[in-house]
């Protein structure tokens, strides 16, 4: 089973005060994604343990996290026990991973935000 790192960063965001974007804020997301590039949920299931999440942004330390799943829906998940530090992905399981394709995170303070995929290779 391979994994895939996932390099999203801001996308244009008008109507918040990333109206332009900004490449230095994003995550880096390490999953296993099927060829067409979807989350694999079979091969998931088995390798959850080493999926993981990194939000990067240069007025803070980068952050660490893992990627989780309760039901259909995913979340970027901070410290284990912990659902406040939860950041919800819309619609994670249905979406494409492929340069140029935009995934919409809701952040720390509950703002969905718009991110574009810029970098998909094996982990």
């Amino acid at each position: 089973m391979t994994l895939s790192r996932v390099v999203m960063r801001l996308a244009r965001n008008p109507g918040t005060e990333f109206a332009g974007g900004d490449d230095h804020r994003g995550y880096s997301l390490q999953a296993p994604l099927t060829p067409d590039g979807h989350l694999d949920e079979a091969a998931y299931a088995k390798v959850r343990g080493d999926c993981s999440v990194r939000r990067f942004a240069p007025d803070t330390d980068p952050v660490d996290g893992r990627l989780a799943r309760k039901g259909q829906k995913w979340f970027f998940d901070y410290e284990v026990g912990d659902t406040a530090d939860d950041e919800p992905v819309y619609r994670l399981g249905q979406h494409r991973f492929a340069v140029g394709e935009y995934v919409t995170v809701t952040d720390e303070d509950g703002r969905p935000l718009t991110y574009k995929v810029v970098e998909v290779q094996p982990a």
